[in-house]
């Protein structure tokens, strides 16, 4: 059987209740499939543990039952070869934007020389658009500018999987786009894993390979596995005029605003054995009756980009 790069299997998260007669169980049974390249973004509502997840993969948190398996090793823990970027843009206030990415390449390449450091995070900060701003500290930079600096730290750093949670939530709509679209042409270059969470279905659209549906919590699980068949590079512009994204969006919002209720506590997905990963869907497949097309290798993985 092949390995995927990602494994996860039967992860589940309990807290006891606040009473001590019992537990709370925020999600269970997750199980899915990551392969080394692959973008993929999970939506759910809030509570299913959307971020619980995000943070078990991270190593920042431990799951009450099951693990992750990543290149063929279990995440026991923080590490290197996992890059993480929040919502908040978690800069070090007392450094520059420069010093910021610095510091996440000096600990990942410890025998590097200076210069080397300096050289590597500059190429990172002009390819999110801050050569002119490198000297800047977090105070004096927008909130667009931090997080594109929180990106630049993330991927100068080089991790094998790159967590995204909600980066762009807090953000306008044009800055929204604008960073997008350097996130998109980053990774399309790097081979980067990435796995993001996010609230916005046109942006897991845009974005995405895949786009994983959770039910709602507490017993939360992953209820579908969209694959997003449109050809890349995406222009949103383009898309739009495209039926098949009005396809996969009606697909995507009728499940978070019917069907994640009627799968909540298992509902559906009881229907699936234990241990069972979620059917995968092609929305424009199944409009047209055709079979699901197979996904596409990292290898050959066309170039996206994304507009305002």
């Amino acid at each position: 059987m092949t390995a995927h790069f990602l494994e996860i299997r039967d992860l589940a998260k309990r807290f006891p209740d606040p009473d001590g007669q019992g537990e709370f169980t925020v999600f269970e049974d997750i199980n899915f499939d990551i392969e080394e390249g692959e973008f993929v973004c999970i939506i759910g509502h809030s509570g299913c543990g959307k971020s619980t997840i995000l943070n078990v993969l991270a190593g920042l948190d431990e799951p009450s039952q099951g693990g992750v398996v990543m290149a063929g090793k279990e995440v026991t823990g923080p590490s290197l070869d996992r890059g993480v970027v929040f919502q908040n843009h978690s800069l070090l206030p007392w450094k520059t934007a420069i010093g910021n990415v610095r510091f996440a390449v000096q600990a990942r390449h410890k025998d590097w020389s200076r210069r080397q450091v300096i050289e590597h995070s500059r190429r990172y900060l002009s390819m999110v658009g801050l050569e002119q701003a490198q000297e800047r500290y977090p105070a004096q930079l927008s909130g667009g500018m931090r997080q594109r600096v929180g990106i630049a730290r993330a991927f100068a750093n080089q991790p094998k999987l790159l967590l995204m949670d909600e980066p762009f939530g807090a953000l306008d709509a044009l800055t929204r786009g604008t960073i997008q679209d350097e996130l998109v042409r980053i990774w399309s270059g790097t081979g980067q894993t990435v796995f993001m969470i996010t609230h916005d279905v046109d942006e897991a659209i845009l974005l995405a390979d895949r786009v994983l549906l959770m039910s709602n919590g507490p017993h939360a699980r992953v209820a579908e596995s969209v694959r997003i068949n449109l050809p890349r590079p995406r222009d949103r512009a383009e898309i739009l005029q495209d039926p098949a994204f009005y396809t996969i969006r009606n697909h995507l919002m009728h499940f978070l605003v019917e069907r994640s209720r009627q799968t909540q506590g298992g509902g559906e997905a009881a229907d699936r054995p234990w241990g069972s990963k979620p059917p995968e869907i092609d929305p424009t497949a199944a409009a047209t009756g055709q079979a699901p097309a197979p996904p596409a290798g990292a290898g050959d993985r066309p170039q996206v980009r994304a507009v305002q």
